[in-house]
């Protein structure tokens, strides 16, 4: 590293020279009229997972984007033309912001970084440097001067003042680098001690003081974000940070916007969910289990589960969605003498939860299913065309849920549903497509969203007049009701043959890996699996993906094995976040309709339909007609109304944001920065 630090001692220098002696655009030729500045980032890639995880947050979030990929032979020259021109008589910076793998990846002396310079510069545009090492060329000192470089798993770092006052206003303060396995390096970077023009934004121990990760070197007229460590777009220290780093480059006023969302459907409520065996592998009840015959088990919640369910909610803010069978609850107590304290217990407190309909007794609604072989196919009649359940038959058990739920007060938005298994949807590979039946059922009973599973179809898609919302899985079984069953079937599914389980881990490498050895049945549970399904759950959290997860009513019941899990996701979000960036927990309807709108401005995106630029304060925004735009803006920014103006957007992380669409008789959106 020595070696290292003395040869770019001079390059820096060189550097310096080289920026100076470059011209300015003819911007300052027009210095008396103010510049429009278009709402896009510019990326230059050189194909790294830091330049590619800056990328995901743009595209995820909605803000648009050019992507220069270094290498690729025809890329455009980034020169002056590249970057500015004049519109309508006015200089136009086609850019808000940039964003480099770092500070200059085109070599020392090239023309190309000499016209980014001059742009930011003249225009005011700031530029963030995806991974960088720390050195003065970056305001830095180097890492041998109080410093440090190497492995960083592990390491807590913390928010500044000056983060916290700033672009990372909305984090608690602390942002713990991941190590999740302490076989594999996950991260690696170097630590400085700042410089003069250097304001530390993140920071972690160093031997004698602190350095820092993340800053602003201000310089030469121009401002960048200098980040020090390596990253992918998962990792959950870049996720902390994605939302602070595109606002900090933006200057707080961007297309897109951004929520951390967090829902959880339960289903199967009321009715008993099939018990795994430990002995054979299986479960009983499920045709595809050989020797099951006569050991079935159910697993169901009590009252005392209902109880404590309502209790938790409570005590952590957070509503459950509850998804019902009522036909399979009213058979239950038909056999077990006519009572049944969880229905009673449910029913009474029916106010604490959402309710949503999942058909009246679960039965599959797709093709009718010949269960004697394994896996099951699809029935067919004489004429070889595949049975479907009716139009009729699904419809009444949508309909017939909803009155059930009518007559006991329990209040339902029956546009929504979800039906047991998702079946009725196409389910690879026996039924490829939909049963051709269930879109006419949606429509007879107003249905417009259908929730379908994520690990099968991860994007909304048509089902006739509804669309579907993904959900996902959760790694928490439908069939297990204690955390010693939970971990016997994970062991059965994630350990190798010679180690007693399944081999379905060595079959499927590539989307699952096999466990080192099988976990204690009596501790694995919370020691290994909660820990890392709430890993998963988080991330989905953190990366503004309104998709809900699902679990079932079997794991609110006996060990209770679902609130270990929620209840690490909610602690560690409340403690890494600020109370101005609470969990978003909507409906099935609400993540639908964000899904749908996503889905309609990113192509309006793609198609070069929208146009957003901001000359001084004033910021105007246009998309085709009936596309709402996302926009996040400072606080304090009003938007223009047929009369008068009101304050933008609802506020969330520091910042304001909203859907939005021009108001009456105006053609665009037009907004008014604060001062």
């Amino acid at each position: 590293m020595v070696n290292k630090n003395r040869m770019n001692r001079a390059a820096a220098a060189m550097g310096v020279a080289a920026l100076i002696s470059v011209a300015l655009p003819a911007a300052t030729a027009h210095a008396a009229v103010t510049p429009r500045i278009d709402l896009k980032v510019l990326v230059v890639d050189d194909g790294g997972s830091s330049v590619d995880a800056i990328t995901s947050e743009l595209r995820d979030t909605g803000v648009p984007y050019t992507r220069v990929l270094l290498g690729s032979t025809g890329r455009p020259v980034i020169n002056a033309g590249f970057l500015a021109d004049t519109v309508d008589g006015r200089p136009r910076a086609k850019y808000q912001g940039v964003v480099l793998p770092n500070e200059n990846p085109f070599g020392e002396g090239s023309a190309e970084m000499a016209a980014l310079s001059a742009y930011e510069t003249a225009y005011g545009i700031r530029q963030v440097d995806a991974y960088t090492w720390a050195h003065p060329g970056v305001g830095l000192e180097y890492t041998d001067n109080g410093g440090y470089s190497g492995q960083l798993d592990g390491t807590q770092a913390a928010v500044t003042a000056a983060g916290k006052a700033g672009p990372f206003n909305y984090l608690g303060g602390q942002v713990a680098f991941e190590d999740n396995s302490a076989l594999v390096p996950e991260s690696y970077g170097f630590m400085g001690k700042p410089r003069a023009g250097y304001t530390s934004y993140l920071d972690a121990p160093v031997a004698g003081g602190r350095a820092s990760l993340v800053g602003e070197y201000a310089h030469d007229g121009r401002s960048e974000l200098v980040v020090t460590f390596g990253y992918n777009q998962y990792q959950q220290q870049f996720r902390l940070l994605a939302r602070g780093i595109v606002d900090w480059l933006t200057q707080g006023i961007h297309l897109g916007q951004e929520r951390n969302y967090f829902a959880v459907h339960v289903d199967d409520v009321f009715a008993p969910d099939a018990r795994w065996s430990k002995e054979l592998n299986c479960t009983p009840g499920d045709y595809a289990c050989p020797g099951g015959e006569g050991k079935e088990s159910t697993i169901r919640m009590s009252a005392a589960d209902a109880q404590y369910a309502a209790q938790w909610q409570t005590a952590k803010n957070f509503k459950l969605d509850l998804l019902f069978n009522a036909g399979a609850g009213e058979e239950w107590k038909a056999q077990n003498g006519g009572t049944d304290a969880l229905t009673a217990q449910l029913i009474a407190d029916r106010a604490t939860y959402r309710w949503m309909n999942h058909t009246y007794s679960h039965p599959f609604l797709g093709c009718v299913q010949n269960t004697a072989v394994v896996p099951w196919t699809c029935t067919k009649n004489a004429a070889g065309a595949v049975n479907w359940m009716s139009r009729a038959d699904i419809s009444a058990q949508i309909r017939d849920n909803n009155n059930w739920a009518a007559s006991k007060g329990i209040t339902t938005d029956r546009t929504e549903l979800v039906t047991g298994e998702h079946s009725g949807l196409k389910t690879l590979p026996q039924q490829p497509q939909d049963n051709p039946n269930l879109a006419g059922a949606l429509a007879d009973n107003g249905v417009k969203w259908a929730g379908s599973d994520s690990s099968r179809e991860p994007a909304q898609r048509a089902v006739g007049s509804a669309l579907t919302v993904p959900r996902y899985p959760m790694n928490v079984y439908y069939n297990t009701g204690t955390n010693a069953e939970m971990a016997d079937e994970y062991n059965w599914i994630y350990t190798s043959r010679a180690a007693g389980g399944s081999g379905v881990c060595e079959d499927n490498p590539a989307t699952s890996t096999c466990l080192p050895a099988p976990l204690d049945t009596a501790t694995g549970y919370l020691d290994y699996i909660v820990p890392a399904e709430a890993r998963t759950a988080l991330r989905h959290v953190l990366a503004n993906d309104p998709r809900p997860h699902y679990v079932h009513q079997s794991n609110l019941a006996e060990d209770r094995t679902l609130y270990p899990v929620l209840n690490q996701v909610l602690d560690t979000y409340r403690t890494l976040y600020a109370p101005s960036a609470p969990i978003v927990n909507q409906s099935m309807k609400d993540t639908g309709v964000e899904l749908s709108r996503r889905a309609a401005w990113d192509k309006a995106v793609a198609d070069n339909q929208v146009t957003a630029y901001r000359i001084g304060k004033d910021v105007t925004v246009k998309a085709p007609s009936g596309v709402l735009a996302p926009v996040t803006a400072p606080t304090g920014t009003k938007k223009q109304l047929l009369l008068g103006a009101a304050d933008f957007g609802t506020a969330y992380a520091g910042t304001r944001s909203a859907w939005t669409s021009p108001e009456l008789m105006q053609s665009a959106v037009t907004l008014k920065l604060p001062s």
